[in-house]
Formats: structure tokens, sequence, C-alpha cells
């Protein structure tokens, strides 16, 4: 076995702890084994109880769907419990891991409180490292977005109430799309289709430093091309960006400079810091057993409602 990146490294050792802690029966044990579920290769306890919810319940799933030609061109489509016959709002979710890891089977958990509130929820795969540098990535999310936009009403979805959302990198992945409109306009979207954006620890503005972030997004002259402030003119979709004090990998910076630049170009973007929260504690917030040391969902599910219903928002309480 490869030698794991630090961070899976890290939530394995936290799995392990919360193994023995379940066998003594210590209630705190589900907050720790449910890091398992970003861990690869050794173990997938912590995903298949993350999703367990998901997999039981009688709501439509359509998985493996190709939105392009490379077998990791796929996404997995969420439905609501059908209730009525009007389309439904969507939600495109991207998950994230560094632009290294990660697979759409790993988040079901994330689709299930947004189905619940009647969103269709997409989450598509994509490239990555090594395999791939940016933009590729971006452009498969793109890709993944116009599918959405010209496929959904197939599934009850409106495309016209289309909202994206992302977490880590895939914050960052989303955010670009939302604000670099030639990513849509080469799918034939020139207008900007995408309602509204809720960013979770998303490293908007940010040097690279490490090697391999050097390798996927270098030589440095490219810099400015992965920097969402860059791509900020108040016509972007309005923001909703999440961050967690606790969270060591991705800095409060990020969420302040893209703030700042909506703000000075008249754009609208709220932010709301989770004083009790990690970097991974704002993703695993989303799963059914996680105590509620945040309302993320919530919080989240109640900004895209009020953009689709175009109502003027306030910002959230810090």
């Amino acid at each position: 076995m490869s030698t794991p990146h630090p961070i899976v490294a890290s939530l394995r050792n936290m799995f392990l702890a919360s193994t023995f802690m379940v066998t003594t029966i210590n209630i705190k044990a589900p907050f720790l084994a449910i890091t398992a579920l970003f861990s690869t290769g050794c173990t997938q306890v912590g995903v298949q109880l993350a999703n367990l919810p998901t997999y039981m319940d009688s709501n439509e799933q359509h998985l493996n769907i190709a939105y392009g030609e490379h077998p990791q061109h796929h996404l997995d489509i969420y439905l609501p419990a059908q209730t009525t016959s009007e389309q439904q709002p969507v939600v495109v979710f991207f998950y994230g891991g560094r632009w290294t890891d990660g697979d759409k089977s790993m988040y079901p958990f994330v689709a299930k409180p947004f189905v619940d509130r009647g969103y269709i929820v997409v989450v598509p795969d994509y490239r990555k490292y090594p395999e791939v540098i940016f933009p590729a990535f971006v452009e498969d999310a793109a890709l993944a977005v116009a599918w959405t936009l010209e496929n959904i009403a197939d599934y009850q979805g409106n495309p016209d109430k289309l909202v994206l959302m992302g977490h880590s990198a895939g914050a960052h992945i989303g955010a670009l799309i939302s604000a670099d409109e030639r990513y849509l306009a080469s799918h034939g979207h020139s207008s900007r289709p995408i309602k509204a954006f809720a960013g979770l620890s998303g490293p908007y503005d940010f040097i690279p430093k490490d090697e391999d972030l050097k390798d996927i997004f270098g030589p440095p002259e490219r810099y400015p091309e992965m920097t969402v402030t860059r791509f900020i003119d108040g016509t972007e979709p309005p923001m909703l960006l999440l961050w967690g004090a606790q969270d060591t990998l991705v800095g409060r910076r990020n969420l302040d400079l893209l703030q700042a630049e909506v703000a000075k170009q008249g754009g609208q973007a709220e932010t709301k810091i989770y004083p009790n929260m990690g970097h991974v504690d704002m993703v695993a917030n989303l799963i059914w057993f996680m105590p509620s040391k945040a309302s993320i969902a919530q919080d989240v599910s109640e900004f895209f409602t009020r953009q689709l219903q175009g109502e003027h928002y306030d910002k959230l309480s810090p």
C-alpha cells in the first residue's frame, strides 16, 4: 500500500481510536468513527455507516450516469420523495480531497439532508492529480454542471433553480465555476445559470507551497487563473462562505479575501464562522448521527431557499 496523504493518515488513526471507543460503548465513538469515511484503501466502515440511511430509504437514486467520455465522467442523482408534480430545485455538490482523492460513492450522506428538504442532489466525479493538472478538474466539473442543466428536467429537476455547493477543494472548484464565466460558456451556457453557491472551508485565494500543489497549479505565472478572487466582478451568483475556526488546513483569509472582493465589486456574499468546527467537521456535520455542533445543512438550505425565491437576505450571525 502506498504512503497515504498525512490528512488521510490522521483520519485513519482517529478511526482506530473510535473503534476502541465503540467496543467500550463510549458515546463519543460515532463522532470519531465517521472520520473513516475520508480514508481510502484500508476501511470503508465509516462510509457505510454514514450512508446507511441513504441506502435504506426509498427515495429514488440514479447512479453512475455518464456526463462525458472519460471513466471519471460519471455522476449520481438523488431524488426526494415525489409529493408534487412540480420540478424541484437542484444542488450540485463537489467533494474535496486536495484535488487528488475522493469518490462520489462516499457522499450520499451529503445528499440526504438536502433531499429531505426537497432538493434533487447531483454528485459528480472528476479527474484528479496526478492524472491531470489544473484546470482539467474544473473543466470536468463545468461539464457536469452543463450536463445537469441540459438533462435534469428528465429527473423532474428545475434547471432554472440550480445551485452549487462544495467542500474544501470542491468548494474551490465550485467557486471558480461560479465566478469565471468561461467554464460554462465553453459548453454553450453564456449567461449565468447558477443561482447561488455555498462553499465549506474553501481555499479561494492562496499561493501553492507544497510540491504537489505546485505541480497541480503551476507554473507560477498560471496561479492567477486558479484564484477565485481574480474573477469576481459583482455579477457572480450570491455566495455563502462557511468556515470552521478550528480549521488548520485552510485558513480564514481565504473566506475573508473572497468576501471582501465580492463586497468591493458590489456582489452578494455572506459568511459564517463555526467556532468549534475543524476542516473535516464542516462536511462530517452533515452525517445523520453527528452531534449538533453546527447547523450547516439548515444554514445552507435556508440560504439556497432565499436565493431561489429571489429574496434579499441578511448576513448570518457569527
